[in-house]
């Protein structure tokens, strides 16, 4: 028995070390690959006057769809944000979600909305149907479309928000963001200039708690003062500029964030939209086009970009955040189920040989395998079958490898985009990195065990979402009309422009 034991206990420690160990190796090789990948963004984007997109009768026209649900604390700034673009032909789409706060009643008011005949395509089927759909009486609020329907989930609200939407491009984007001014001329950017054709653009999301914000933009940004919120800008940091770069540079990406990205209306149309019978939506919609495309054998990308394009409110406390990265993992699950056919398929190239087996087994299997070790190793202790001094130290190298790959992603941050210019920012985000290994990995571990759990027993919940709203300066200001268009040499500012 002693000898199964031993036996037993050195399996597990060489699994645990090589399946360690190619997660270290696939995560380094990643980040070069970002690195590379977003010093040729920069290079290849710091000519670039952005005032030829925005002034040019060629660029494609967008819809910005906003699915909203009890968003009351914050959709009046949001709203502010959205008509604030630069862009020339664009609309702005709020689909009240059945809201039970007084969302709608904001609305309304501070916008000056009148129920209108709509004439709404059924391009997508919905689960629930529109109540009325509002267009304000006041001129400088043209672009705004309200879309009041009954309760259907962030899905149907989507797909409400597409049979409404009368332009080539649609941005989906979440009604608790902050979204950059320049933002769609950046995400519109690829569609003109990819020579195969783009179906999907996302960007980098930034967290806005305890940020300033005015008049719908944000201001003043700032590291959250509270431990969860800045972790979760680490975290982001590591997820957007260490690893997606890398996966759009390869063309395999699996998902454009939910917060904000840019599709291909035709596109997502003729894929079915989105599915309302899950919870991860987003990503199972990008997976869902991509096969699309691939199966009738047209040349496509989805790309990413590393722009800081949009701010938005992270889960402050612990239960809220637990529900978020419950339905995260859900989500996922979800996606990689309903599309298995792609697994190891060569049929479908890069998607099925690399992004789908990737996804599976380090974003699907790894908090598993994780909790499974850790129940294993007590038990082998309580057993007396561990060698303490080897844990000890691949412990440590586990640590340090980890906070090594955080402090990159800052370095990373700092030079380029450098949105936190405070030393404070800087001190408060290495002081994350140093704590998220002890104190939140293991959360975020609990909580990839709910979502599975929560997935057996067929768990189709999002959680209730407490929002906190953003921190306005002059709340009592009467929201402003939409700029007028900027000078025509827009300029990015990270870098020096001129024309590409």
């Amino acid at each position: 028995m002693e000898s199964f034991f031993r036996l037993l206990n050195d399996v597990f420690n060489y699994g645990i070390f090589y399946f360690a160990l190619s997660f270290v190796l696939i995560y380094i090789v990643l980040g070069v690959f970002s690195a590379r990948e977003l010093i040729f963004y920069k290079k290849k984007n710091s000519f670039v006057d952005y005032g030829y997109i925005l002034s040019s009768p060629l660029a494609p026209k967008v819809s910005l769809i906003v699915p909203a649900y009890n968003e009351g604390k914050s959709i009046i700034q949001s709203v502010r944000s959205f008509l604030s673009i630069y862009y020339n032909d664009f609309e702005v789409i709020i689909v009240n979600d059945g809201s039970k706060d007084d969302s709608m009643q904001k609305l309304i008011h501070t916008y000056q909305l009148e129920q209108v005949d709509f004439a709404v395509h059924e391009y997508i089927k919905l689960d629930t149907p529109i109540k009325a759909v509002y267009r304000s009486t006041n001129k400088s609020y043209d672009k705004l479309v309200v879309v009041d329907k009954h309760n259907g989930g962030k899905a149907d609200a989507l797909n409400a928000g597409i049979n409404v939407s009368q332009k080539d491009l649609i941005v989906c984007i979440d009604a608790d963001c902050i979204i950059e001014q320049t933002a769609l001329l950046k995400m519109v950017k690829p569609f003109l200039e990819e020579k195969e054709q783009v179906i999907a653009t996302g960007g980098v999301i930034r967290i806005a708690n305890s940020c300033e914000v005015e008049d719908g933009r944000l201001v003043t940004p700032r590291v959250p003062d509270q431990f969860l919120p800045a972790v979760q800008v680490t975290e982001y940091l590591r997820t957007f500029l260490m690893s997606r770069m890398a996966w759009s540079r390869l063309n395999g990406l699996l998902i454009i964030s939910g917060a904000l990205g840019m599709f291909d209306k035709k596109v997502a149309i003729a894929a079915g939209g989105y599915d309302t019978s899950i919870v991860g939506e987003d990503m199972e919609l990008v997976v869902r086009m991509r096969r699309y495309m691939q199966e009738r054998r047209k040349k496509y990308r989805v790309i990413y970009i590393p722009d800081p394009l949009c701010w938005t409110e992270a889960p402050a406390t612990i239960s809220n955040l637990g529900r978020q990265r419950n339905r995260w993992t859900r989500g996922t699950a979800e996606t990689l189920w309903i599309h298995r056919k792609l697994f190891f398929n060569p049929k479908y190239g890069l998607l099925g040989l690399l992004s789908h087996p990737f996804w599976f087994v380090f974003e699907f299997l790894a908090p598993i395998i994780e909790f499974l070790g850790v129940i294993f190793f007590i038990i082998m202790a309580a057993l007396g079958y561990v060698n303490w001094e080897v844990f000890f130290k691949l412990l440590y190298t586990l640590y340090c490898f980890t906070v090594m790959v955080s402090v990159f992603s800052i370095v990373y941050e700092e030079l380029t985009y450098r949105q936190y210019p405070h030393r404070t920012d800087i001190l408060k985000l290495l002081g994350t990195v140093l704590l998220e290994p002890i104190f939140y990995h293991p959360l975020t571990v609990i909580w990839a065990i709910q979502g599975n759990f929560g997935l057996f027993r067929n768990n189709k919940s999002w959680g209730k979402m407490v929002r906190v709203g953003f921190n306005e300066k002059d709340k009592a200001k009467v929201p402003p009309p939409s700029p007028p268009p900027p000078p025509v040499e827009l300029k990015d500012k990270d870098t020096p422009v001129t024309a590409s």
